[in-house]
């Protein structure tokens, strides 16, 4: 990671680049995906008519969300995203974008491309808001769950571009909840009470839906997890960001053009790892300390060397962002801090992580 960077989590992952779009491919692409789902549930039994009803809800699932799940192409990545509401606001991870300030947009049913503009982004989150402003009312804004409601075995389908195949759907069910995962790139970012799907997720359905049964989504599809000794993604163990979170970072970016407030806990500070004598991580040092903000009303300044968090060693910056992302604002926690050599423990009430 790198240490110059303050203690703010960011993404950024490799998405599909080449995006062609012909009436047959975007058919049929959906259409196998959507056979193959089928043909995997047809065997629990429950007879014809219990098939054909479980077909004709996966076909109505198709049909109302893909229209609202768009195409992103930056100038160095691209993606997917998913129209939020009837202003041409549409919302996307962050790594999908990029540096980029202007994007094209391609909808489900249009063969022309859309100019979007960025509105706001969320590192930590790895979300981000553009705008449609030229024909915006094309768009068909999609309906969202509360994912709080999420279960482990709901059916879902992941809707997207991935690896240049358009409007393609998966599906899968909801393997769990509460996820912490690490997001990778540099920085890294940590997102919190991820839902974990089986429904595969490639480079191209970043930024894409995550539906229920119901056609609602229940997520923003953001990474797959890698298998460590193979350095690969690994097969049907993939990652969405909740609908809840997506709509409250969403609307603040939508009204702010930044985050304002959010439940990720936050230090304010800016700072970097430090090595010892020998080489290894041995703290965190202190850059700056916003003024009144958490460490810095906790008596926490420039130069010191965070050592550990609430009785955990912190050897290094990534190590503070991953205790940070298990925490929520407004807690209480005891920082060890290395002061001129000496040591002492400093009680932090944390605050709200912003952009």
């Amino acid at each position: 990671m790198d240490s110059s960077r303050g203690a703010r989590g960011h993404a950024r992952a490799a998405a599909g680049r080449t995006f062609r779009r012909t009436a047959a491919r975007r058919t049929a692409a959906a259409a196998a995906l959507l056979t193959a789902g089928l043909a995997a549930c047809s065997s629990g039994g429950g007879g014809a008519g219990t098939f054909s009803q479980l077909q004709g809800q996966y076909e109505r699932v198709v049909a109302i969300v893909l229209p609202s799940v768009v195409e992103i192409t930056g100038q160095d990545s691209a993606g997917s995203g998913v129209v939020y509401d009837k202003n041409g606001d549409i919302v996307t991870n962050a790594h999908v974008l990029g540096k980029a300030k202007i994007v094209d947009v391609l909808p489900s049913t249009g063969t022309r491309l859309l100019p979007a503009k960025v509105i706001g982004i969320f590192l930590p989150d790895d979300l981000a808001v553009i705008r449609v402003e030229r024909d915006a009312g094309s768009l068909k804004p999609a309906r969202f769950a509360d994912s709080a409601d999420a279960r482990i075995g709901q059916i879902v389908m992941a809707m997207g571009n991935p690896l240049g195949l358009t409007d393609s759907v998966s599906q899968g069910i909801v393997s769990a909840t509460g996820r912490t995962v690490t997001a990778g790139g540099s920085p890294e970012a940590y997102i919190t009470s991820a839902i974990q799907t089986s429904a595969a997720i490639n480079p191209g359905n970043s930024g894409g839906a995550l539906a229920n049964i119901s056609g609602r989504i229940l997520g923003i599809p953001t990474l797959a997890a890698k298998d460590p000794e193979a350095g690969s993604a690994a097969q049907g163990i993939g990652f969405a960001i909740p609908s809840d979170t997506v709509k409250d970072v969403a609307g603040q970016l939508i009204a702010h053009g930044k985050v304002t407030h959010s439940n990720r806990a936050s230090l304010d500070i800016e700072a970097q790892t430090v090595a010892s004598s020998a080489g290894k991580a041995a703290g965190v040092l202190v850059l700056s300390a916003v003024p009144d903000g958490a460490a810095a009303a906790a008596g926490i300044r420039k130069g010191d060397v965070i050592v550990g968090l609430d009785g955990q060693s912190t050897p290094s910056l990534a190590v503070l962002e991953e205790d940070l992302a298990e925490l929520k604002p407004g807690q209480e926690v005891a920082a060890e801090v290395k002061r001129s050599g000496r040591s002492g423990d400093y009680q932090v009430k944390l605050s709200s992580l912003t952009s």
